[in-house]
């Protein structure tokens, strides 16, 4: 990096559109050991740059300023380098202001502190300086010189001499060997050689073919990060890449531009696969301003990658909690899950439990899950239903929040007279016999019963007698209805069977058929008469379905008859 000294002069005028310098020429040369002076005069403050070799600080390095030219109107500075080195070497300007509206205005002259002891400006003798090679891309073997008329040989290791044409290799007494486009040609050790007083010297580079290749790139930190005001955040930016590839990882965040934070970077080579880089941004005392997005760029060559987190900064610590739903909740029984969801902000995250019913609901059923801030329950049972607490509690700050939701559990419809009845075989009762159906039922919300009847429709088929065949309609049967056999009363009530409450619904009624008869998923009564009359069938349906035929009657003569659901 160039170093610079700014001078205070005249900004009147403006004849000397670039500084001018004491020497002539692009090159000047100095013996080892002499004082070198070099003088700068412009119409306006100028500055020097200096061969990074180097230091502003050198006590050898003395640089005047001064008042020159007609009426004192220019500034002049003097730089003068005493007991000159070889290493001293390179470029010296002297330049005025830019901005990026102007062109840059300099004056530049390349100074060789010839030293017949060392003909390189630097050695790189037992340990090779390592140089970066794109194949493609131009490459500098910088081995300069201490005098301009050096002859100077390049060879790569062990045995072949490379030759300057002029074209793919070119000499350059400033720079060095210069190669426009790189090729798998130059890998390896390569020596600049050259022979003075019968002396041979040589200086050595290992050329590093880089490449490009980004595996991988991650942030330490989630994609949210919740900070309190005060605390200290750092944020560690990964990078693996192939083992040739360099990269360059820069920082943008909300307090970039008044340098909130410090960034440290390092790699790590002992992967054996890769090379791992590590670029780490560390603010103290996080500030509101601190609150945004953080972006890690990172590149290499045309290779661009970026991943970001956001940073939140609270005032104080808090806990939110609400409903996502209406308080109460309903699930059906047999679902294979079903969750209890809350919505939660809270800082920082905050210890969470669920009861059921005033207990751990962890501990009472294997079933239930805590995932995040929801209870997560499986296969839903009717002993699910019940009131659900959560409990978030910060105890280090004595801050906790609770509430309380309740859940339903429906159960479907069950008809416990299906389970039980006797098909192909009917019971039967005598012709104007008075009979009581009963159907008894479960479910949650208790379920809604009504009772059809389907009359029997004529079939004088041979084959299963006594059951009827078809139905020809339906009719809905209320108490005292006359619709085919009286109906004198249907009654409800509700008793504990199994441990559940159970709807029973009598059905009493005076027949002319005997009952009979359960098929499939239908659950009904079938009525026959012993003086060869038409049937009747009382018939109760479980679920929707088609009715399945029971079979054929002898039934000849007109009469009541039909299923009763």
């Amino acid at each position: 990096m160039p170093f610079f000294f700014v001078f205070l002069g005249s900004t009147s005028g403006s004849k000397l559109k670039v500084p001018v310098l004491s020497v002539n020429g692009r090159q000047h040369v100095v013996q080892a050991g002499q004082t070198l002076n070099l003088t700068c005069r412009g119409e306006m403050l100028h500055s020097w740059s200096l061969p990074e070799t180097l230091s502003k600080d050198s006590k050898r390095l003395n640089v005047t300023k001064y008042a020159c030219g007609r009426n004192g109107t220019q500034s002049c500075s003097t730089l003068t380098l005493s007991r000159t080195q070889a290493n001293d070497t390179g470029r010296y300007s002297c330049r005025y202001p830019t901005s990026p509206a102007k062109k840059k205005r300099e004056s530049t002259v390349y100074v060789f502190i010839n030293d017949t002891s060392h003909p390189f400006v630097e050695m790189h003798s037992d340990i090779p300086k390592i140089i970066h090679m794109t194949v493609g891309k131009e490459m500098v073997i910088p081995c300069r010189v201490t005098a301009p008329n050096i002859a100077v040989t390049l060879k790569k290791i062990p045995r072949e001499t490379l030759i300057p044409d002029g074209k793919t290799i070119i000499w350059d007494n400033m720079r060095g060997f210069r190669i426009p486009e790189a090729t798998y040609r130059f890998i390896g050790l390569l020596s600049c050689e050259t022979t003075i007083g019968g002396h041979k010297y040589s200086t050595k580079y290992l050329t590093h073919r880089e490449t490009n290749t980004i595996f991988d790139i991650k942030l330490s930190t989630p994609r949210l990060v919740k900070l309190l005001k005060g605390d200290s955040l750092a944020i560690n930016c990964t990078v693996k890449a192939a083992w040739n590839t360099r990269v360059q990882m820069t920082w943008t965040y909300p307090g970039e531009a008044m340098k909130r934070g410090s960034v440290t970077q390092r790699i790590d080579q002992k992967n054996r696969e890769a090379n791992i880089f590590y670029s780490i941004l560390v603010i103290d005392k996080v500030r509101d301003i601190d609150k945004g997005q953080y972006a890690c760029h990172v590149k290499s060559g045309p290779s661009n990658k970026l991943v970001n987190t956001t940073v939140i900064v609270y005032d104080k610590r808090f806990i939110n909690l609400k409903r996502r739903r209406k308080t109460m909740l309903e699930a059906v029984a047999g679902r294979k899950s079903y969750r209890l969801p809350m919505k939660v902000k809270a800082f920082p995250s905050p210890e969470v439990t669920w009861l059921k019913d005033g207990l751990p609901a962890a501990e009472k059923c294997a079933r239930y899950m805590v995932k995040n801030y929801s209870l997560i329950i499986k296969d839903v049972a009717e002993e699910d239903a019940g009131n659900y607490t959560i409990i978030l509690s910060l105890r280090q700050w004595n801050l906790s929040k609770n509430l309380t939701v309740t859940l339903k559990v429906n159960v479907k419809p069950q008809i416990y007279e299906n389970a039980v009845s006797s098909f192909p075989d009917p019971n039967l009762y005598l012709l104007s016999s008075k009979q009581v159906l009963t159907c008894t039922v479960y479910g949650i919300p208790p379920p809604k019963i009504t009772w059809m009847w389907y009359p029997c429709r004529q079939n004088h088929s041979k084959t299963r007698r006594g059951f009827c065949s078809h139905t020809d309609g339906s009719f809905n049967l209320k108490t005292g209805s006359n619709i085919g056999n009286r109906i004198q009363s249907i009654i409800e009530r509700t008793a504990i069977i199994e441990g559940k409450n159970k709807s029973l619904i009598g059905n009493s009624a005076v027949y002319t058929c005997p009952l009979c008869a359960v098929t499939g998923n239908t659950t009904y009564w079938f009525i026959k008469s012993f003086e060869r009359r038409r049937q009747y069938c009382l018939h109760w349906e479980l679920q929707e379905g088609l009715y399945e035929d029971p079979g054929d009657t002898e039934c000849t003569e007109e009469s009541q008859k039909g299923v009763f659901r």
